[in-house]
């Protein structure tokens, strides 16, 4: 498995510790950073791995900041990514059984490391159950798609080579 990680200043320190984790147990690790301990703007960072789900250049995404509320809010901008902040076991397992969230964000200042760790062995070792969690996750697509075809409505009627919808 294939896994984005990127994170803020604030989990700068562990990010590294969490990517030899994960090369331990086998997953190739695409960073995209941070690379200092200078502050940071977290969507950038969100942006990055968000891109890399949803094009589907990795299976998945972990991400870090200091409470991972707003690298969720700013991957779930992205079509197809399903960011989750995860804080425990059952989080994690059921953000992955009933959700089948791609990206998994963490706090770097809440959670203490060995919790930490336990998320995302969790988190990556769950499956998604399917079933009529499946169909729920087909109507997430369906509006996603509709406000994609409604924003590209709207930027040609902008450019004057056809009518917005209303």
């Amino acid at each position: 498995m294939r896994i984005a990680i990127g994170s803020d200043h604030r989990g700068y320190q562990i990010r590294p510790r969490i990517i030899e984790w994960l090369q331990e147990r086998g997953y190739e690790v695409i960073d995209v950073g941070s690379h200092s301990q200078d502050p940071v703007d977290y969507p950038d960072i969100a942006e990055a791995v968000a891109m890399k789900v949803s094009q589907g250049e990795v299976d998945r995404g972990i991400l870090l900041c200091g409470t991972g509320l707003g690298m969720s809010i700013a991957a779930n901008k992205v079509r197809g990514v399903r960011a989750v902040p995860c804080h425990d076991d059952l989080t994690a397992e059921m953000s992955r059984r009933h959700n089948d969230a791609n990206i998994l964000c963490l706090s770097a200042d809440l959670l203490g490391e060995r919790l930490l760790f336990r998320v995302i062995e969790i988190w990556l070792k769950t499956p998604f159950e399917g079933g009529r969690h499946a169909r729920r996750l087909e109507k997430i697509s369906a509006i996603e798609e509709e406000i994609a075809q409604e924003i590209c409505s709207q930027k040609k009627g902008q450019d004057g080579s056809e009518t917005a919808r209303s």
